[in-house]
């Protein structure tokens, strides 16, 4: 549990640094994080510092056993030996314990969007685009 502290800590001190720079004053994109519900309240603190509202968490929905299919291609197509099966299994079982909780923090807070990963890259990418253009409206 110290190293998921010092994790913290660090990742914070990160993302604090980046959203304090000017290019992002009209917005940005965090992708994988915040992983855990203490990495969330840390980042709520900072953008409430900044006067930066959260405008929307986004989910991309996906049957377990289809991420371990997809990344057992990306493994193969990459040579990537980090991505054997029981190594995707134990980071979706990780997912399970530290980062699913998010889901319903963000949800009861009124900023989750969720969106369906199963079909081809441009049909997810289109799907995401149209949740990121429709909060960028409002």
């Amino acid at each position: 549990e110290r190293c998921d502290q010092v994790a913290d800590v660090f990742m914070l001190g990160l993302i604090t640094v980046r959203l304090y720079r000017y290019d992002v004053k009209n917005g940005f994109i965090l992708d994988g994080y915040p992983r855990n519900i203490t990495q969330a309240k840390a980042l709520n603190e900072i953008l409430e510092r900044q006067g930066q509202p959260m405008v929307d968490v986004l989910r991309i929905d996906l049957d377990a056993d289809v991420v371990v299919q997809r990344i057992a291609g990306r493994a193969e197509q990459e040579h990537r030996s980090d991505d054997v099966e029981e190594v995707v299994r134990n980071r979706l079982r990780i997912y399970t314990e530290q980062t699913a909780p998010l889901v319903e923090y963000y949800a009861t807070k009124g900023a989750l969007s969720r969106v369906l990963g199963q079909g081809t890259a441009e049909e997810v990418f289109q799907r995401i685009m149209s949740v990121l253009l429709m909060h960028s409206e409002s």
